[in-house]
């Protein structure tokens, strides 16, 4: 009898004990994700950013409820980034979101934390992955650039201004993997019967020198590749190409809703929000290496006829019949 009722007494104590070591141990830990970015954080997000939150929500992830999210900015200080990245790894984050003008402080930071990159241009040229479809190493993602399109993009600035002859070509050289993009436009030049001019901006204080030197050899149009230099100094770029009624060609929504006269390249936001399924992958297990990066499968054409009728450009109903947007 008294060992029926030291039994009993075990097992009342467990069912009560159990709860105790459950609260005890604390909620379960959210995974994580570590967004690193040069930009400054904006509320609303940028479009970028909610592309990708979009992303996470249709997969069924809900910031605060069964997602972290920590969120490193270097606010266009580009010598904070190697700190943030690594304040990001100490924190054992799941994996670290890294979105262009960040990568490269992400790679050096880490060589285990699953880093994933939305829009990265020339992944493998670059040395991010090893081939598209079988990256290796920690990275993964969805690529920015794909073949042809930069020949494509001059070929509508031709189409748009069918007067131009030498191109202005705006760059930072020192993004990764920008260098096969001004390769293709210089082929591609080539070929429309366009002289291509390369002036490189690396630092803010390059700015002053090089829109003097391109005022002095007077191109018809100014082509840019997209950087973090160039997005942060879109409004000097736009106000210079207004002045001199220079015909532009950009590459997003931004620049143009900005000033600017034409972009043409992948949709960002898509590529943005196509990075969340590879987050995804990697909280439920999958190596960071495995997942191919994505090409892109959506373009997208913008004009600004504002921007047209202050340069005294009548955009052909050719370029406009394609224009995705159209700002008026």
């Amino acid at each position: 009898m008294i060992c029926r009722r030291l039994a009993v007494l075990v097992l009342v104590l467990g069912a009560l004990m159990a709860p105790l070591a459950a609260d005890a141990q604390g909620p379960a830990r959210l995974p994580r994700i570590g967004y690193l970015v040069l930009s400054p954080l904006v509320d609303p997000p940028s479009a970028e950013r909610q592309a990708f939150l979009e992303g996470l929500r249709e997969l069924g992830y809900v910031v605060g409820q069964n997602l972290a999210i920590e969120y490193r900015s270097a606010n266009w200080n580009r010598e904070l980034l190697p700190d943030l990245a690594e304040e990001l790894v100490s924190l054992k984050v799941d994996v670290i979101v890294a979105v262009p003008g960040a990568v490269e402080a992400a790679r050096q930071a880490t060589r285990t934390t699953p880093i994933i990159i939305p829009a990265m241009e020339s992944p493998v040229e670059s040395g991010l992955v090893a081939t598209l479809a079988r990256p290796g190493g920690n990275i993964s993602g969805t690529a920015w650039g794909s073949r042809g399109i930069d020949g494509k993009r001059l070929q509508l600035l031709k189409e748009t201004v069918p007067r131009i002859s030498k191109v202005a070509v705006l760059w930072n050289p020192e993004v990764l993997g920008v260098r096969s993009q001004w390769q293709e436009t210089q082929v591609s030049a080539g070929r429309l019967g366009l002289t291509p001019e390369s002036y490189e901006v690396r630092d803010p204080k390059d700015f002053p020198g090089v829109l003097t030197a391109m005022m002095r050899k007077r191109p018809d149009a100014l082509i840019t590749f997209v950087s973090p230099l160039t997005t942060a100094y879109r409004p000097i770029i736009v106000e210079f190409a207004t002045k001199h009624r220079l015909p532009t060609m950009f590459a997003t929504r931004a620049d143009v809703e900005g000033g600017g006269l034409i972009a043409y390249a992948a949709h960002i936001g898509d590529l943005f929000r196509r990075a969340a399924p590879y987050v995804d992958r990697i909280l439920k297990g999958a190596r960071p290496g495995d997942p191919p990066v994505e090409e892109p499968t959506r373009f997208e054409l913008v004009v600004n006829l504002r921007t047209a009728r202050a340069l005294g450009i009548t955009i052909p109903p050719s370029v406009l019949i394609r224009a995705d947007t159209v700002v008026e």
